[in-house]
């Protein structure tokens, strides 16, 4: 992806090195129990890691001193940000909407949130009580070794489709979805929250697709956001964790359908064709 030397977003806050606060579990606003299974969970990883986490990183007075490394992918997932603020600002402008642009909170360990406190194991998480996206950098090594989607569009692609999850609640969808929690049994409300993470990588194939209008794709850019998308897959990480897949338990989509949805965005590039709740066999 070109972005070096461009601009990178204005919304960005770094906590890093600060840690998150006591523990207990994550809680507030109506929305604790939900964030565990659905917003929080990215990767669809297991939610019981964030019972390992939530002890909380001490704060430290020593002055946190990121690697060159850690600094250029800072560096990175600014830019990333702000090209999706100027995409998703023409997108809404185009169906006469206004974008209002989220924070991202770069942070180390553990994190403080509107929706409670959450450890570095849960992946990057977006949380609608404050709006913001909230990513450990140390995840993009996880990316390239325990994902195998290494490159830095699939980062690209980890950001965007958190951003997705923004537009999400924007549009009121997430805010739909949550109160079916109670009215639902375990595996329709599962299916539920399927849609809306599809929907959600839709929606980074949307700008996935305007950026490469803007001609910032490189070569082998979209292979690496599809491999991302496939990697994050319910079946392929149940088929890693447990060596066999229980379809009823999936909260993020197979690797075959998150990959559908996000070149669907790509190939689209608007709001109008990522109703992944009225589609039929997803």
């Amino acid at each position: 992806m070109k972005w070096k030397g461009r601009a990178g977003s204005g919304n960005v806050e770094d906590r890093r090195g600060r840690g998150g606060g006591g523990g207990g579990l994550i809680a507030g606003g109506g929305i604790g129990g939900l964030l565990i299974v659905l917003l929080i969970s990215f990767l669809g990883g297991d939610p019981d890691a964030i019972l390992d986490t939530m002890g909380g990183a001490q704060q430290s007075n020593e002055p946190y001193v990121a690697t060159q490394e850690e600094e250029e992918l800072a560096e990175f997932v600014s830019v990333v940000l702000a090209d999706t603020e100027q995409v998703w600002t023409e997108v809404f402008a185009e169906e006469g909407l206004e974008y209002e642009e989220p924070t991202l909170v770069l942070y180390t360990g553990s994190v403080d949130s509107a929706c409670g406190t959450a450890g570095a194991s849960v992946g990057p998480f977006y949380c609608p009580g404050d709006q913001k996206l909230y990513i450990d950098l140390s995840f993009y090594e996880e990316l390239q070794t325990q994902f195998q989607a290494p490159g830095d569009f699939a980062m690209a692609y980890v950001v965007a489709h958190e951003v997705g999850h923004h537009v999400q609640n924007l549009l009121g969808t997430m805010g739909k979805v949550q109160p079916m929690r109670n009215k639902l049994s375990e595996e329709d409300y599962n299916e539920l929250q399927v849609k809306l993470e599809l929907q959600a990588d839709y929606y980074s194939g949307v700008w996935a697709h305007h950026a490469q209008g803007m001609d910032l794709l490189e070569e082998g850019d979209l292979e690496e956001a599809m491999t991302a998308a496939s990697a994050v897959g319910d079946d392929t990480i149940q088929k890693r964790s447990r060596g066999y897949v229980v379809p009823e338990s999936f909260t993020h989509g197979t690797s075959e359908q998150r990959k559908r949805w996000f070149y669907k965005g790509f190939e689209h590039g608007d709001l109008r064709n990522g109703n992944t709740f009225n589609a039929k066999g997803l």
